[in-house]
Parts: structure tokens; sequence; C-alpha cells
């Protein structure tokens, strides 16, 4: 099993949550969360036009509101999950996200007592 922890815009929710369910994995958690990543976006290309510009980015680039939503899969079924949401959210510009893909050990489901792949189903 893979636990999958994708970092998304908020604009690209919807669509991700429709693909994921068209691909047969409509099971999912969506959290709030603020992040940056390591540049300064639109501001610091924009500098690199206009170096007068350069005196309005700020030391820290601030934080943005993102969506991080996570799912567990079988093996066999990570490169779907993972090309679905790369599809679903790719645009080509910085910040479209990260995805991590981690090796779950078990998982139990806690109504019936079921582990393993048996909860994903």
């Amino acid at each position: 099993m893979k636990l999958i922890l994708a970092i998304i815009r908020i604009a690209k929710m919807q669509e991700t949550k429709i693909a994921l369910s068209e691909a047969g994995l409509p099971s999912f958690t969506a959290m709030a969360v603020l992040g940056r990543g390591q540049g300064h976006g639109d501001l610091e290309r924009a500098a690199d036009l206009n170096p007068a510009l350069h005196e309005y980015i700020p030391e820290t680039p601030r934080f943005k509101s993102k969506r991080v939503i996570s799912l567990v899969v079988t093996d066999d079924k990570k490169d779907l999950a993972v090309t679905t949401i790369i599809k679903a959210n790719q645009s080509g510009k910085s910040g479209d996200g990260k995805i991590f893909v981690v090796n779950t050990i078990d998982a139990i489901k806690v109504r019936t007592g079921e582990t393993g792949d048996l909860t994903l189903d």
C-alpha cells in the first residue's frame, strides 16, 4: 500500500476530485494548509524583466493557501493515482504542487477490523 500526499492549488480541487473519481479513486481526505516553495513566483519573474521591482520582493516569500489531499492506494494503483493528480494539476507554472508517495505498512478498518488491502475497497 502507498500513502499519496499531494499539495495542490485550491483552484484545482474540484478538477482533481472529479479526475480521481473518474479514475476509480473516489476516496481521499483534503485539508487546508499554508506553505511556500523556493521562489517568489510572479513577482520574482517580473523583477527579472524590470530590475526596479527587486526592492519590492520581501526577504522571505509569503505563505500561500493550498490544499493537501491524501489517499491510500494498493501498490498497483499508485501510478494511476499519481498520473491522475498530475494531469488534473499541471499548468507548467510555478506552484503546481508536489506529490509524495510513502510506503504504508498496514491499514485497519475500525468498523470491521479488516486489515491490509481489504480496507481500501
